[in-house]
């Protein structure tokens, strides 16, 4: 979903980030109108965000290029959110106390959309009692407060008050124009690819990349939920903001790691590539090659059925499982479905989703089967996440 989206950039070695950040957003495909703060062109020039935005980039009230006159109203209702990132200590003040001295602060408060602030300071400046007021005092105001991280600083201290990644801020954004739709729910997701070992360097597994998991991942989040995940071998960066998150290996280790984590968790989403089998003769040795030696004889044995497991318990969550077929896609998805009594079940073909960005799925419940068109993952999560809060009001 393509948004307007108004960036403030205020003074601190932290506006480098936003380079990175302005060109992530308009990959994305959004649109990106920069602020600047007088400061802030100390650290970055406004003509390299001008570069990257394709957008002119705007520093004072008086500032020429705001047409009218009034690009504090104009811009503020043009946007579809703003993000103030870095967010000095001294801005974060001026806002949570309505202040409205400079260009930044004006929009701030005229604006109409939703507010995201990223704070960079110093340690001591986050930990400081009265920064922390003033905070408590934005989240009282619906301000979203993205970070901060833990880190070594500029100054050379280490603690909390790093702003956050360019990549970790353009997924988080998307939480900031989400409907809650899973608002207070807890969601437990398994993704990736389990990997059962034959001896130390060898194993079976699969081709599943892990995109598909960390999608849902972040619709879940987006929608409000607290998201656990445990995950196996991926080909595709974490999910950010995650509640908790957990790699493991072989099936058995992710059921083990799924059932502690289980209580007091409302869904249940198991889209993690898990192996149907593991070595039973496992080496504990590396298997050698060797001339005239018979070639070894692995025999294997069935892995638990994670999915089937925990929608089986008498204190089960609301299961969400994934079919992947060669063939038959529908006519396995709905005996699949009904074999382990899960209430939604996400059906593919292998060769449209293993390991590529888009995925083309079917949506099998109790009511209804719904075809979903090919499309990118991060959509196709968005799709299953607004299906599955809709059986969850039902439920």
């Amino acid at each position: 979903m393509k948004k307007k989206v108004l960036l403030g950039i205020c003074g601190g070695i932290a506006a480098y980030k936003c380079c990175e950040l302005v060109r992530l957003l308009k990959k994305a495909g959004h649109q990106v109108n920069v602020v600047m703060t007088q400061a802030a062109t100390d650290f970055v020039s406004p003509t390299t965000f001008q570069a990257l935005s394709g957008e002119p980039v705007l520093l004072d009230t008086h500032d020429g290029l705001s047409g009218n006159g009034m690009a504090h109203i104009n811009l503020s209702r043009q946007a579809d959110v703003m993000l103030i990132a870095p967010a000095s200590a001294n801005t974060l003040a001026k806002i949570a106390h309505g202040m409205a001295d400079n260009l930044l602060t004006t929009l701030a408060s005229a604006r109409s959309c939703p507010l995201a602030v990223a704070p960079a300071m110093n340690v001591q400046m986050w930990n400081n009692p009265a920064n922390q007021r003033n905070l408590a005092l934005l989240r009282q105001d619906r301000v979203q407060i993205l970070g901060p991280a833990d880190g070594e600083q500029a100054c050379g201290e280490v603690g909390s008050g790093r702003m956050l990644e360019a990549v970790e801020l353009a997924e988080l954004l998307a939480d900031v124009w989400t409907v809650p739709l899973l608002s207070g729910k807890r969601v437990l997701i398994t993704a990736g690819a389990t990997f059962e070992a034959i001896d130390p360097v060898r194993g079976i597994t699969n081709i599943s990349s892990g995109q598909m998991g960390m999608a849902l991942a972040r619709a879940c989040r987006a929608a409000g939920a607290s998201v656990s995940l445990v995950y196996g071998q991926i080909q595709t960066p974490l999910a950010a903001g995650m509640a908790f998150a957990e790699q493991v290996s072989s099936a058995d280790e992710m059921l083990a790691a799924v059932q502690r984590l289980l209580p007091h968790q409302d869904v249940f989403i198991a889209v993690a590539a898990v192996a149907d089998y593991k070595v039973r003769n496992r080496s504990e040795h590396k298997l050698k090659k060797q001339a005239g030696q018979k070639v070894p004889v692995i025999e294997l044995t069935e892995n638990p059925d994670i999915l089937a497991t925990v929608a089986g318990r008498p204190d089960a969550p609301f299961c969400v499982g994934f079919a992947a077929e060669s063939e038959h896609v529908l006519e396995h998805a709905r005996a699949k479905r009904l074999k382990k009594g899960v209430p939604l079940l996400v059906a593919n073909e292998v060769s449209q989703a293993m390991g590529k960005a888009t995925n083309q799925v079917i949506l099998l419940d109790d009511e209804q089967e719904t075809v979903l068109p090919q499309m990118s993952k991060d959509d196709t999560a968005i799709a299953i996440i607004e299906r599955l809060a809709q059986l969850l009001v039902q439920r």
